[in-house]
């Protein structure tokens, strides 16, 4: 970018006032400054600071930081982390020869921050020894293990059908009010006692909206182990941008120390349009739907920081799961086709589902995990194996029966079988299940004792069939929840104690 003669005159003579200023106080002081040529809509044009580092903070006259985005022949592009209020052109900026930094650590726990590391919640300030760059490299190849340990949703269908192993990225995406935050509390709240740690990075949501969830985590006793990072739709875009690195960050503390997190990012779509707007404002080039031509290391770069770290290396972890909101069920539009091909795999929330009342509203056919089984415990791989072919075919064959042919005492039964296991798989927000409690309903669904039941009556069936067996039969659940596993004896004990209980139930 070329300068006009009067910006080089300006430079020119502010160099050498400044020179001579520095001289006069300390003649061995060095400074690397430089001056404001334009500033608006929280992008700063900066002349000088030619030694400047890409991504380095930068310190403003109203004590605002900014972050250098741009290096340009002549200038500097920084974006602003804060208010411009009482800047003007010609003011001089600083370096601090220091890349971004977060604080992370135990101290953040039960905290609401925003992206920087400052606390929105009144609790005073934070103090923690420990910091970490928002940006930082990937583990390698050699650093990673594959993911085997499930990371329990409390959610039915998600961990039968589509199960997340801790290390997985696993993206959860679909319209708007379909229950894809619900899914990410209902998780949060899922972890407690497991030793995982959650932090949740909430982007371009209202304040009022994540003021609730926050509200609803404290209630369930989750924010004990759970960090909130918030920067709301009102905050200026370059917080939104570096939101979920900070956060990313922060799970790669317990990462790195041996122990268990998970990162949501609600949602990617809100951080990609937050970086669209930069990178126009800094004049870089735009291509498909005007994003810039990095879109899609924007987000591979930040959702590679998760892994399951090799045992040498502590055997940590670090699940990430991304959320994504599609326009008009629409999942082949850019940004959800970059983000589905860097994850291992995505939980699809349907609207014509979810307005039929069945809720999670996940749509088995387009979701997927590519880790699968590897992720699961056997007892659950064991009692829900069949399960996603069954609802397929279900789907299948509730599709012909529609336009009224005859189905024969086969088809019927499958239709049944369908309807059942689709009823099972209902759960109301913020209920997570236990796993030993999901195996057991799971098991009474696949194996038929749910076929003669009246749908309505399917989950009186589940809540009075759970309490039947805590009181009557506490060594199934105690032996699944310790082995994750059925063995001969257990299978034969669930057969025993479901038709036991069935004999009393009224269908």
């Amino acid at each position: 970018m070329k300068l006009n003669p009067e910006e080089v005159v300006f430079a020119i003579e502010r160099q050498i006032k400044s020179y001579s200023e520095q001289q006069k106080q300390d003649p061995l002081a060095l400074e690397s400054l430089g001056y404001i040529l334009s500033l608006g809509d929280g992008i700063v044009r900066i002349l000088g600071l030619q030694d400047a580092m890409m991504s380095e903070l930068l310190e403003f006259s109203n004590g605002t930081q900014g972050i250098i985005l741009n290096l340009e022949s002549e200038s500097v592009g920084a974006v602003l982390l804060g208010s411009a209020e009482g800047l003007k052109e010609q003011d001089i900026v600083k370096r601090t020869g220091a890349i971004a930094k977060v604080p992370v650590g135990e101290a953040l726990l039960g905290r609401v921050i925003d992206p920087m590391g400052k606390p929105l919640d009144g609790k005073g300030p934070i103090k923690t020894a420990h910091f970490r760059p928002i940006e930082s490299d990937a583990p390698n190849v050699v650093q990673r293990e594959p993911v085997h340990e499930p990371l329990q949703t409390g959610i039915k269908a998600i961990d039968a059908m589509i199960p997340i192993g801790q290390g997985q990225r696993e993206l959860i995406l679909g319209d708007r009010q379909t229950g894809k935050t619900a899914i990410i509390l209902d998780t949060i709240i899922n972890q407690k006692g497991k030793g995982v740690f959650c932090i949740y990075v909430s982007i371009g949501q209202k304040a009022s909206t994540i003021t609730r969830q926050v509200a609803i985590l404290e209630e369930s006793g989750a924010m004990e182990y759970t960090t909130v990072v918030m920067a709301t739709a009102s905050d200026p875009a370059p917080l939104q941008f570096i939101a979920p690195y900070a956060g990313s960050a922060m799970g790669e503390y317990f990462m790195y120390n041996g122990q268990h997190a998970v990162c949501f990012y609600d949602d990617l779509s809100k951080h990609a349009q937050s970086y669209r707007q930069l990178s126009l404002l800094l004049r870089r080039p735009s291509g498909r739907e005007a994003y810039p031509g990095d879109i899609f290391y924007l987000h591979s770069r930040l959702l590679e920081r998760s892994a399951k770290l090799s045992r040498e290396l502590g055997g940590g972890s670090l699940t990430a799961i991304p959320v994504i909101e599609t326009q008009a069920n629409d999942v082949t539009t850019y940004i959800p086709t970059n983000v589905i091909s860097i994850t291992d795999g995505q939980i699809y929330l349907e609207p014509d589902l979810f307005n039929a009342g069945v809720r999670p509203a996940i749509n088995v056919g387009i979701s997927a995990s590519r880790v699968g089984g590897k992720a699961q415990t056997k007892a659950m791989k064991k009692v829900a194996g069949s399960l996603r072919l069954d609802l397929a075919q279900y789907r299948e064959l509730a599709a012909f029966t529609q336009f009224g042919s005859e189905a024969d005492e086969k088809t019927r039964a499958r239709l049944t079988r369908g309807e059942v296991m689709v009823e099972v798989l209902k759960q109301d927000r913020l209920k997570p299940v236990p796993f030993e409690k999901q195996v057991a309903i799971i098991f009474a669904g696949t194996e038929g004792y749910l076929d003669d039941i009246h749908l309505q009556r399917i989950k009186v069936f589940e809540e009075e069939l759970n309490v039947f067996l805590e009181q009557k039969y506490p060594k199934i659940l105690q032996t699944i929840a310790e082995t994750k596993a059925l063995d001969k004896e257990i299978i034969h004990l669930l057969h025993e104690a479901i038709g036991s209980f069935k004999q009393g139930f009224k269908r």
